[in-house]
């Protein structure tokens, strides 16, 4: 009914987070050697990952309560919030489905987070090999 606002509200705060993030990184002004190759992917690159995935998976979530008629173009917009009893029925399944959706997604992230920290460490350890050994 209206799990996808749970993911949908992470995105937006994630969203901000990163906008904020790429602001203050912008205002420093830090001198880095070119030379050196850096074996660690910034913050605000995977937040924006994060960002992604979430807005991706709360437009696919919203297509289909659209599609299923859970989602209307009039008020209330919700098909649940004509009664109460339906209403208590979509925060419960915002408070299950949704919040373990918001928690999977980011858990996703986060393994996807490390994968990538120890494969670029990996490539920067191998240039590192290649460049003394010539």
């Amino acid at each position: 009914m209206a799990c996808f606002l749970v993911p949908t509200a992470e995105a937006v705060v994630v969203t901000i987070i990163s906008k904020v993030k790429d602001h203050s990184d912008a205002n420093k002004q830090v001198k880095v050697d070119s030379t050196k190759i850096s074996d660690k992917i910034p913050m605000g690159r995977k937040l924006k990952w994060l960002s992604g995935m979430l807005w991706g998976g709360s437009a696919l979530l919203a297509f289909e309560h659209v599609w299923h008629g859970e989602v209307t173009p009039w008020f209330p917009f919700l098909t649940a919030m004509g009664s109460e009893a339906d209403a208590m029925e979509m925060f419960h399944e915002m408070a299950t489905a949704g919040v373990m959706m918001a928690v999977l997604v980011t858990a996703v992230w986060g393994i996807m987070c490390v994968a990538a920290d120890i494969i670029t460490k990996r490539s920067v350890k191998a240039e590192t090999v290649k460049g003394d050994a010539v």
